[in-house]
């Protein structure tokens, strides 16, 4: 009986596997619509972008997107991020689509490359382009400076006639003029924006064959985009947007992390915090929580500091300038050293960001603050040592000097006094009286000169 039960629920179990649909394997067939990913780049590009543009496209690849979007707004950013998102674009096996939005947005300096280097490039209306010029920043008269870094120039003026200037704008032409060939765009303009600082609304554009498409929305440019065919990898690619559904793919822990100790003025306060820290552990050892939380953040500080234009001249003023206040506060020098190491301390922080890149600049009011507070403190100090340097010695030898005490015996040359509750060997040049006060007026080893001091009690 259980046999035949058993072989019943075989036989029912291999009649519902045959009723039932099979399922599909992952990733064998298509789904119902397209994966299309997003990304939003909104403010300066710098290390924490470029993490975030890498990071997401190598997802898009996992997740077999069809496209992915970079809605752009940046008034330009780092050199080094820039070329880092635009190596990342080239060699993506999912076409990607830059595309200046809403409307107001731009896509200057650093912005325009990336632009150019996409596989098609968008642009909603009311927009603009361009202002590409690059100068080297904190370059001395007469050329030098670092060149792998620009920053914006947005004013229409050509950068100074130096060498070094040509150099660094002849690079940047090349650059992007072959950008715009790769992707068969305007390399005339390309030209323009950089030498010149051009910019264009997104008709103007449009027109010129800079952009490929102008859409109001992302749904308008997914239509627009639909059947279009491009090449990506060298290999021709036709796009199938219909019922392609946007994902907007958001910046992860890392990304987020990385925009928050990268922005100047954070690595700023991260690194005095982290030098106050383990000036303070030193000198008071074994407190531990100032060191610890000192060391994590310069450390964070470091590596925000090695990812931006950092003028390392500027960093050691600021090291210096701390460290001349602190000798201040332990070995007085009446303000010398307190002020050297305030004027040390403001230089340095002007001069430690090595850009005028919008949005990595320190904050002036920062600066401000952390050298009104470090002075307050150095005047603080100061007092504290001057007001210690009037007060009565109150241990050691010196302090016996003019200390009361009380003759235990009767004795004209030698006896004994009791003083601060101990007993002293003492040597007069008056006669003294048991119960007598008498007053300490010199030391010699372990022997007390006294004198009687009249009217005062005995201690």
């Amino acid at each position: 009986m259980h046999k035949a039960w058993a072989l019943s629920l075989i036989v029912l179990a291999f009649a519902l596997g045959l009723a039932l649909p099979a399922k599909e394997p992952l990733g064998d067939t298509p789904s119902s619509s397209a994966r299309v990913i997003q990304l939003e780049v909104d403010g300066p590009i710098g290390p924490a972008t470029s993490d975030y543009v890498v990071r997401s496209l190598d997802k898009a690849s996992e997740q077999n997107a069809v496209l992915a979007i970079i809605r752009m707004d940046t008034p330009g950013g780092l050199d080094t991020a820039m070329r880092d998102i635009i190596k990342k674009i080239i060699a993506s096996p999912v076409p990607v689509v830059t595309y200046v939005a809403p409307g107001g947005a731009r896509a200057a300096s650093a912005g325009t490359y990336i632009l150019y280097a996409s596989h098609i490039a968008a642009m909603a209306p009311a927009t603009n382009l361009g202002a590409a010029t690059p100068v080297q920043i904190a370059a001395p008269p007469g050329g030098g400076g670092d060149s792998d870094t620009p920053k914006d120039k947005t004013d229409g003026k050509k950068p100074p006639d130096d060498a070094m200037s040509r150099k660094v704008v002849n690079d940047a032409v090349a650059y992007l003029k072959g950008l715009a060939k790769m992707r068969g765009r305007n390399a005339e303009w390309a030209e323009k924006a950089v030498r010149e600082a051009a910019s264009l609304p997104a008709e103007e554009a449009f027109a010129l064959k800079v952009i490929d498409v102008i859409a109001a929305n992302p749904d308008d440019l997914l239509r627009k985009l639909d059947g279009r065919e491009i090449h990506v990898a060298g290999q021709p690619v036709k796009l199938a947007l219909s019922g392609a559904r946007i994902e907007v793919q958001e910046p992860d822990w890392r990304s987020r992390l990385l925009s928050v100790i990268t922005n100047p003025n954070i690595a700023y306060i991260l690194m005095l915090i982290g030098i106050y820290g383990l000036i303070l552990e030193f000198y008071h050892p074994g407190a531990v929580a100032p060191g610890t939380i000192g060391a994590i953040c310069l450390l964070l500080a470091l590596y925000a500091f090695q990812v931006l234009p950092v003028n390392y001249a500027g960093l050691a003023l600021i090291i210096l300038g701390v460290g001349l206040m602190i000798a201040e506060a332990f070995a007085s020098s009446f303000g010398v050293l307190g002020l050297g190491g305030v004027t040390a301390f403001v230089i340095g922080s002007v001069i430690l960001m090595d850009t005028d890149v919008p949005g990595f600049s320190l904050n002036p009011a920062l600066i401000a603050a952390f050298a009104v507070s470090s002075a307050a403190f150095l005047v603080l100090a100061l007092g504290m040592v001057m007001k210690s340097r009037h007060r009565p010695v109150v241990s050691g030898r010196e302090e016996m000097i003019g200390a009361i005490g009380t003759a235990l015996d009767d004795f004209a040359l030698g006896g004994r006094i009791r003083i601060h509750g101990e007993i002293w060997s003492a040597r007069t040049d008056a006669p003294l009286r048991k119960g007598q006060a008498a007053r300490v007026k010199g030391l010699d080893g372990l022997t007390l000169w006294v004198t009687p001091a009249e009217n005062t009690k005995g201690g």
